[in-house]
C-alpha cells in the first residue's frame, strides 16, 4: 500500500485524491464536508443501509511490543454509543474537525483485536493537539475499530502523531488460548504517523444514498489491506457446528450465532465456543454479554456465562467448557448487548434479543 492511500469504502475501489473530479455527479457524489442527511424514521430494528456513503485516508501500519495499528480520518460524522441497554446519539459538535479511527491488531495474524482497552492522543511536533475519548465501534465498512470525532485546533495541514495506547486483553478480561496464550497481557504505545490536511479532507468522496437507505442490507467491507473484524468462516470453525447458522433459529437482534463444539488439549476436553457476527459481513460482534444453558433428558447440566476469549482458530469469541453431547438442547442468552459505539446502519441492530435455541 502506498504510505498516504485514500479509499472510497464499499465500492471496492482504491483510488487517490483525484477521485474528487467525480464531484457532483448526479448531484448526490460531493467532496465537502456536507450536513449529513436526516436520519431516517422509519429505520428497522436491524442492520441497513446507511443514507450516505464516505470515503477515508489513511497511513501504513506502524508497530510496537506485540501490537500493529493503522490510523485513519474522514469527515467528522454522527455515531451513537451504547451504555448497557441505553442507546445514544453523538451528533456532530462545532469544533469536530475530523473522525479518526484506529485499528489495532496481531501483527503475526493480523487478526484484529477488539477488547484491547484503547486510548489515543494526537499531538504535533510533540505538542498535545487533541485528546479525547475514543470509542469501540462497529461500522459496515470496517467491522470493529476505535474511533471519534476530534477537534484537531483548526490546523489547515500538518503530519500528526497518533499514538495509541493499548492496555492490553487481560486488562480487559479476555481470556487468550493456544498459541495467543500469554499474548497481549501486557500494554504499549504505538506512535502512527498520521498526514492531515483540509484540504485533502475535502477530497475524501461522500456519496448520499436515497436509493438504497433504509434497505435491509449493508454497506461492502472495505477493499484495502488493513485488517477488517471478520469472523471465521462457519465452514472454517473447528469441532461440530450445532445446527445451521444460515437459519433464522439461528439469528437473535440481527446477529447469527455460529455454535460450536470443540475436543482440544487447549481447552482440557469439550468447549462451548459461540461466535456472534454481523449479517451480510460476517463481522465479530464484540463486547457483549453471553450465556449459555445446556440441557441432557430433561436435567440442566450447565447454566453459567461464557467468557470473551481470543483463539487463533475460532478468533474472538465467548467460550467455556462444556462437555456437550449430542443431543443436548442448548439454549444462548444475551445478557448485555455489545457495547460499542455504532456508526449509521448498526445503531439499532444487536440491541434486543431473543434466546437461541440449538441441538447438538
Amino acid at each position: 500500500m502506498d504510505r498516504r492511500t485514500f479509499l472510497r469504502t464499499g465500492s471496492g475501489a482504491v483510488a487517490t485524491a483525484a477521485l474528487g473530479g467525480l464531484a457532483g455527479c448526479a448531484g448526490l457524489l460531493e467532496t465537502r464536508s456536507a450536513r449529513s442527511p436526516p436520519v431516517l424514521e422509519d429505520r428497522p430494528d436491524a442492520v441497513y443501509f446507511p443514507t450516505h456513503v464516505e470515503g477515508m485516508a489513511m497511513e501504513e501500519m506502524a508497530t510496537a511490543g506485540e501490537y500493529a495499528a493503522m490510523a485513519m480520518y474522514s469527515y467528522p460524522h454522527r455515531f451513537w454509543n451504547v451504555n448497557g441497554t441505553t442507546v445514544e446519539k453523538t451528533p456532530i459538535q462545532e469544533g469536530d474537525d475530523a473522525h479518526v479511527m484506529v485499528s489495532v491488531f496481531d501483527p503475526e495474524t493480523r487478526r484484529v483485536l477488539p477488547d484491547a482497552g484503547v486510548s489515543i492522543e494526537i499531538t504535533s511536533d510533540g505538542d498535545t493537539v487533541s485528546q479525547e475519548t475514543i470509542y469501540p465501534m462497529l461500522s459496515q465498512p470496517m467491522g470493529f475499530h476505535y474511533g471519534a470525532n476530534f477537534d484537531l485546533g483548526g490546523i489547515d495541514a500538518a503530519t500528526l502523531t497518533v499514538n495509541v495506547s493499548v492496555g492490553g486483553l487481560d486488562a480487559s478480561g479476555v481470556t487468550t488460548t493456544g498459541a495467543y496464550e500469554g499474548r497481549f497481557d501486557e500494554g504499549a504505545t504505538i506512535p502512527v504517523e498520521l498526514t492531515y490536511s483540509q484540504a485533502e479532507k475535502e477530497n475524501i468522496t461522500y456519496e448520499q444514498t436515497p436509493d438504497r437507505a433504509g434497505e435491509r442490507a449493508a454497506r461492502e467491507p472495505m477493499q484495502s489491506d488493513m485488517p477488517l473484524g471478520v469472523a471465521p468462516a462457519v465452514a472454517d470453525l473447528p469441532g461440530r457446528v450445532l445446527g445451521d447458522p444460515e437459519s433464522d433459529a439461528a439469528r437473535s437482534g440481527d446477529a447469527v450465532f455460529a455454535a460450536t463444539v470443540v475436543d482440544a488439549d487447549r481447552f482440557d476436553g469439550r468447549y462451548l465456543a459461540v461466535s456472534p457476527r454481523t449479517p451480510y459481513n460476517g463481522y465479530v460482534v464484540p463486547r457483549m454479554g453471553l450465556a449459555a444453558t445446556v440441557e441432557r433428558d430433561g436435567d440442566v447440566v450447565y447454566d453459567d456465562s461464557l467468557g470473551r476469549t481470543l483463539d487463533p482458530e475460532l478468533g474472538y469469541h465467548y467460550g467455556a467448557p462444556v462437555d456437550v453431547q449430542s443431543g443436548d438442547a442448548v439454549t444462548l442468552s444475551v445478557t448485555t448487548p455489545a457495547q460499542v459505539a455504532r456508526h449509521e446502519g448498526y445503531e439499532t441492530a444487536f440491541l434486543s434479543f431473543d434466546d437461541v435455541e440449538l441441538t447438538a
